[in-house]
C-alpha cells in the first residue's frame, strides 16, 4: 500500500505513527511556511526551510530507541538556544553538510529508519498570507491566528508568496503511484490548505488514480476555525483547489466527556462533529462520509485514533484490489 499524506503540526505525526504499522510506503509532504518558534529562527538565521513539523515526521515514521527520540524534541531552557530544539539543529546540520534539503532528508531517512519518506511541500522560501473577511491582509503563519482572534474576524482566504511555489519532482512521481492519498489532519488554513496551493498539486491529485481522503480535525482551531463544523472544512479546501478531488471524508461522531468540553472551551475550541444534515450535503457534492468514533484520548488531549484510521485504509486497499 502506498500512501502519500499532506499536512503538518502535530496531527500529521499522529497519523504517521498509526499508518507506519500496516506500510512501509508513506511519502509525507510537510507543510513549510512556519516563520514561528526556533524554527522561525533557523530560517531567519540560515536562510532554510523550517525543520520543526518535518523533524515531528522524522520521529514519527522513525524505528528508533525511544531516548533518541526524546533527544530530538529535547528543547533547550537556558542561554542562546533556549527554546530551540536539538531535532531542528540536527536537520539544520544534515542541510548544511549535503547542501540541499533533498539530499539531507535522503540520509537522514537512513540513519532514522524511516517506514517511507518526508519531503518538504516545495523548496522554495515560502510564507503564508491571508486575506480576512474585515479586509486585512496577514503575512507570516504566526501572526495569522493571533490576529484573526483579537479583531474578532475570518479567514476568507490564504495564498502562498510567492505565489507560484513548485512541488518537488518526488512528490508528483509519488502523486502518480499511490493509492491513497490522505489530506489532513492539521491546522486548516496554516497545515492543510498550504499543500494545495503549490502549483498544479490539486490537478494532479484529480488526475491520480489514487482515493482521495481527508482526516477532518476534531476540534476548532481558535483563529483559524472557529464554528466550524466538517462540511465548513471541506468547502475551505475546495475553495482554495477549485476542484472537488476529495473522494471520501473521515469525521468523528463520538462525543468528548463535559470535563473535556469545558476544558477546550476555555482554550476556545469546540468539538467538530459530523451529522446527517452534513452528510446528505456532502452526498451531493459526490464526497462519501466514513464516520465513527475516531478519538484517542491521550493526557487529556483529543487526538485521533491513529491505528483505527491506519487499519480502515488499509482495509480499504485490501477490498479494491480483490
Amino acid at each position: 500500500m502506498k500512501i502519500v499524506v499532506f499536512g503538518g503540526g502535530t496531527g500529521l505525526s499522529i497519523l504517521l505513527r498509526g499508518l507506519k504499522n500496516y506500510t512501509k510506503d508513506i511519502s509525507a509532504v510537510v507543510t513549510v511556511a512556519d516563520n514561528g518558534g526556533g524554527s522561525g529562527v533557523l530560517r531567519e538565521d540560515l536562510g532554510m526551510l523550517p525543520p520543526g513539523d518535518m523533524r515531528n515526521c522524522i520521529i514519527a515514521l522513525s524505528d528508533i530507541e525511544p531516548i533518541m527520540g526524546k533527544l530530538m524534541q529535547h528543547r533547550f531552557s537556558d542561554g542562546y538556544l533556549k527554546g530551540q530544539s536539538f531535532g531542528n539543529l540536527f536537520i539544520a546540520a544534515m542541510y548544511e553538510i549535503f547542501g540541499n534539503y533533498e539530499h539531507a532528508l535522503k540520509e537522514i531517512g537512513s540513519i532514522f529508519r524511516l517506514s517511507g519518506k518526508v519531503l518538504p511541500m516545495t523548496l522554495q522560501d515560502a510564507q503564508l498570507k491571508a486575506f480576512l473577511d474585515n479586509g486585512d491582509c496577514i503575512l507570516g503563519e504566526k501572526y495569522i491566528p493571533e490576529y484573526v482572534s483579537k479583531l474578532n474576524t475570518k479567514i476568507d482566504r490564504i495564498s502562498l508568496v510567492p505565489n507560484l511555489c513548485r512541488p518537488l519532482d518526488e512528490t508528483v512521481r509519488d502523486i502518480k503511484e499511490a493509492d491513497i492519498i490522505v489530506l489532513g489532519p492539521g491546522s486548516l488554513y496554516t497545515s492543510v490548505i498550504p499543500n494545495i496551493l503549490v502549483e498544479d498539486i490539486p490537478l494532479f491529485l484529480t488526475e491520480s488514480n489514487a482515493t482521495v481522503f481527508y482526516v477532518c480535525n476534531l476540534m476548532t482551531q481558535p483563529g483559524e476555525t472557529d464554528n466550524y463544523n466538517v462540511l465548513d472544512h471541506v468547502n475551505a479546501i475546495i475553495k482554495h483547489s477549485r476542484r472537488y478531488m476529495i473522494d471520501y471524508v473521515i469525521a468523528n461522531d463520538e462525543k468528548i466527556s463535559q470535563d473535556l468540553i469545558v476544558n477546550y472551551k476555555y482554550k476556545g475550541a469546540k468539538q467538530v462533529l459530523i451529522d446527517d444534515d452534513q452528510i446528505k450535503k456532502l452526498e451531493e457534492m459526490n464526497i462519501k462520509v466514513i464516520s465513527s468514533n475516531f478519538i484517542d484520548i491521550r493526557k487529556n488531549y483529543v487526538r485521533h485514533n491513529s491505528d483505527k484510521i491506519g487499519q480502515l485504509l488499509f482495509n480499504y486497499v485490501n477490498e479494491k484490489n480483490n
